[in-house]
């Protein structure tokens, strides 16, 4: 004799099947966001390499003139791209959420990169983008002699944070691990 479901249990396993996300994301499309996704990741670490690099020569340059040229470079061009490369990545992720099984809160690894994420986009506006125009303005000052500001000795620990953070969300993506996020009080659907 077949047990007959009842109608809850049919709800859930219909629900386990389909789509979780908010839509659905074709496969092209999806392709399509994934890439962007990877391209906009990759930038952005490329950016921070590119800071470390600056850093390290405003630091330890050859004379006061590659020193200060170094700092006014970091101060000007490397702020607004890292920005920009970090809410591209941010809102890439965020559509791959929304139209894929992942969600944005339904594995642990999904979610942890979304906290990374936006936890790096918020130092870079209210930590790392304040002092720039001091940084910028010693850089033009140092041929001159003008004397080191704090900030620049702080210098090191963005690029290493978020060098660190992002190798970090990459594993991450590689390795999925951890599994799905448990919800209390959210009956599960029966495989």
């Amino acid at each position: 004799m077949a047990v007959r479901e009842t109608e809850t249990e049919q709800t859930l396993r219909e629900a386990a099947r389909r789509q979780d996300g908010w839509f659905k994301l074709g496969r092209r499309w999806r392709k399509s966001v994934l890439v962007a996704h990877i391209v906009f990741a990759g930038a952005w670490i490329g950016i921070d390499v590119m800071v470390a690099v600056l850093v390290l020569t405003g630091k330890f340059g050859s004379s006061d003139e590659v020193r200060g040229l170094a700092y006014e470079t970091l101060a000007t061009f490397v702020v607004w791209p890292m920005l920009v490369t970090g809410l591209l990545t941010l809102i890439t992720g965020l559509v791959l959420g929304l139209g894929t099984r992942w969600g944005l809160v339904r594995y642990w690894w999904v979610a942890i990169k979304l906290v990374l994420n936006l936890v790096l986009c918020t130092l870079i506006l209210v930590a790392l983008r304040p002092g720039m125009d001091e940084i910028g303005a010693y850089g033009r000052d140092l041929p001159g002699g003008a004397p080191e500001p704090a900030g620049v000795t702080n210098l090191f620990f963005p690029p290493a944070v978020s060098l660190t953070t992002l190798t970090l969300a990459t594993v991450l993506a590689v390795a999925k691990p951890w599994g799905r996020i448990r919800r209390s009080g959210r009956p599960r659907a029966s495989r």
